[in-house]
């Protein structure tokens, strides 16, 4: 018998990685098969809050030096084996896999004017870090389609709040953020996280920890190239 959702939720709860919604793939999207099997459910794992922050956290005490992805394909790779699905990655490419787009399938996530996805409830404070993918088409939960918080938001503090403007309603100005942290280290961005992020009034009670917004923005900043913030 395929397992149920509540015992689902339970497991990923125990392994650190909450579970973040589902759904039945269709031929367009560009799911993965089980193993030897079509996808019948595919199901996002990931944070909301900082939750996977703390088992993340309690699992470095021994080993600080333990990358977030390493710790990420360990967890997910044996709940997949205990499961019997297949585990998948968005870190893992290219090619990479569209989780933005399975976001929004599985969940009511919207785009906002910072380009990541927002949530009705935690707002900016949430990510995805793996998928499982079942051959079994799993009974899932009513989606709960709540509107976009950015559709009824008319002053757009995020758009304000970056001390370089890098956001805009043209898009983001990837080398005017980098110069910005270059320019200085120790700047509130790099220190308590992104300023922009941080101005947007949803999710405000399940914002990140701030050792956790050091550590993505730390993360941030090695993964761009550094000429980037120097052309």
């Amino acid at each position: 018998m395929p397992i149920g959702w509540p015992e689902l939720t339970a497991r990923c709860e125990r392994a650190g990685i909450p579970l973040r919604g589902g759904f039945h793939p269709g031929e367009g999207d560009g799911v993965p098969a089980a193993g030897a099997l079509p996808a019948g459910t595919l199901v996002l794992l990931g944070n909301a809050g900082p939750s996977m922050w703390r088992a993340f956290s309690r699992a470095r005490e021994g080993a600080p030096d333990l990358a977030l992805d390493d710790w990420t394909r360990t967890v997910v790779s044996a709940l997949a084996a205990e499961l019997g699905a297949t585990a998948i990655f968005p870190f893992t490419g290219p090619p990479y896999w569209p989780f933005q787009r399975w976001a929004q399938r599985a969940e009511a996530v919207y785009p906002s004017p910072l380009g990541i996805l927002i949530h009705p409830r935690f707002g900016l404070w949430h990510g995805y870090r793996a998928a499982l993918v079942f051959a079994e088409r799993l009974s899932l939960p009513p989606r709960e389609d709540l509107p976009s918080p950015c559709a009824s938001c008319v002053e757009r503090p995020c758009l304000r709040a970056c001390p370089v403007s890098a956001f805009s309603p043209s898009g983001y100005d990837v080398k005017a953020c980098i110069g910005h942290l270059d320019a200085d280290p120790a700047a509130e961005c790099m220190t308590r996280g992104c300023q922009s992020r941080r101005a947007c009034p949803v999710g405000q009670e399940d914002i990140y920890l701030e050792e956790q917004r050091r550590f993505h923005m730390r993360a941030f900043r090695n993964a761009a190239p550094p000429e980037r913030g120097r052309e």
